[in-house]
């Protein structure tokens, strides 16, 4: 297993047992959520981000590593959301959930690995202050994309942005826990 894999591993178990702890205290509440909201919760976190970036200050005490873990936790939510879009049920067994969450990471885990090799562990040498406002820019897409009902003449949906959000706040973690 590559150093990559690796980092990118333990992040996403540090993502999962989160996701699934708080599926314990809510469960499944987030399955009331339209595609838009979830973004609009991202976006959210995104920002605080930036604003925490840019000024240094956290008025409620927690820093940016817990956003980023949202922003990855948010992002499965959304996929599994797509992945369930005819399944009305609002209440999702955590042995199901678990395997939606996995089968959601393994896909993104494989687009990043494709990509990675393309480009050549390129964010490595990025900015954490660099990928957020790529997530940020990438929230604006897929808010655009929505708001055209998901009509694109030729740009990917909403589902690669997710993925894409997913893989640079998985980046920006190994970053920061180094």
């Amino acid at each position: 297993m590559s150093q990559t894999e690796t980092e990118y591993r333990q992040v996403i178990q540090r993502c999962k047992d989160l996701f699934l702890k708080k599926n314990q205290d809510y469960g499944t509440a987030w399955r009331i959520l339209r595609l838009p909201s979830i973004t609009d919760q991202i976006f959210i976190k995104a920002q605080r981000i930036r604003t925490l970036q840019e000024t240094g200050v956290s008025r409620v005490g927690e820093g940016i590593e817990p956003e980023f873990v949202g922003i990855i936790n948010y992002c499965v939510m959304a996929l599994i959301q797509m992945e369930l879009a005819n399944d009305s049920r609002t209440d999702i067994p955590t042995d199901e959930l678990e395997t939606h969450y996995d089968k959601q990471v393994g896909q993104v885990m494989d687009l990043l690995f494709a990509k990675n090799h393309d480009y050549g562990e390129a964010w490595r040498d990025m900015r954490v202050s660099s990928m957020t406002d790529i997530i940020l820019m990438k929230l604006l897409r897929t808010k655009q994309i929505e708001d055209n009902r998901g009509a694109t003449l030729v740009s990917e949906g909403v589902e690669a942005n997710y993925m894409d959000m997913i893989n640079y706040a998985v980046f920006c973690l190994i970053k920061l826990t180094k």
